[in-house]
């Protein structure tokens, strides 16, 4: 199954809370990620079980090295509103207290980490229009695993990010450990990630 889009004009002031309305009322089947990427809401498919032994994988190497008081969250809604953009990461690392409480989504400059893990159907988001949101939203780390990368499954991790673009800290292949810096200082065991 492919990802599902719903074409939508670009977003300005009362146009951001219009596209919000219609990403809220979407009725996508449960399971589903409903996104607004680059002012269109789009609907994915449930991720396959590779793609979440990668996250679960991942988001247990993470809890052992957060600071307290921080959480490891799947299904956070980032909103990210001067890229039209309101994402659903596969992790994001949050201080548990900036997460506004009651709120359908949550501002993207509080997440410190955030982890995108590509499926065939949605790669091209996650490797351009995210990796430009997130830098553009100034979020520190943005890891991106990309099992579908042509030639073999490749993860690199962007930081610094400054003028809406980030800086490539690390690239490399399944297998390999992947140098999280601070405030994490973590070298993240890629080798039993399951490929494709």
């Amino acid at each position: 199954m492919s990802a599902l889009a719903v074409e939508h004009p670009p977003l300005s002031g009362d146009d951001w809370d219009s596209a919000v309305a219609l990403w809220k009322g979407t009725g996508a089947p449960k399971g589903c990620k409903v996104e607004i990427i680059e002012g269109i809401v789009t609907v994915a498919p449930p991720p396959v079980n590779d793609h979440n032994l990668i996250a679960d994988l991942v988001q247990q190497r993470l809890y052992s090295v957060v600071p307290d008081g921080w959480g490891v969250f799947q299904t956070l809604n980032v909103a990210i509103p001067s890229r039209d953009g309101l994402y659903v990461p596969d992790l994001a690392v949050v201080p548990r207290k900036a997460i506004p409480r009651g709120e359908n989504f949550t501002p993207a400059d509080v997440a410190e980490l955030v982890v995108e893990i590509t499926s065939r159907s949605n790669a091209v988001h996650d490797r351009v229009a995210k990796l430009n949101g997130y830098a553009t939203a100034g979020i520190p780390l943005y890891l991106l695993i990309d099992p579908h990368a042509t030639g073999s499954p490749t993860i690199h991790l962007y930081g610094e990010p400054s003028d809406g673009a980030y800086r490539v800290l690390w690239a490399g292949k399944f297998g390999e450990a992947v140098p999280i810096p601070a405030p994490f200082d973590l070298a993240l065991d890629t080798f039993s990630f399951p490929r494709p």
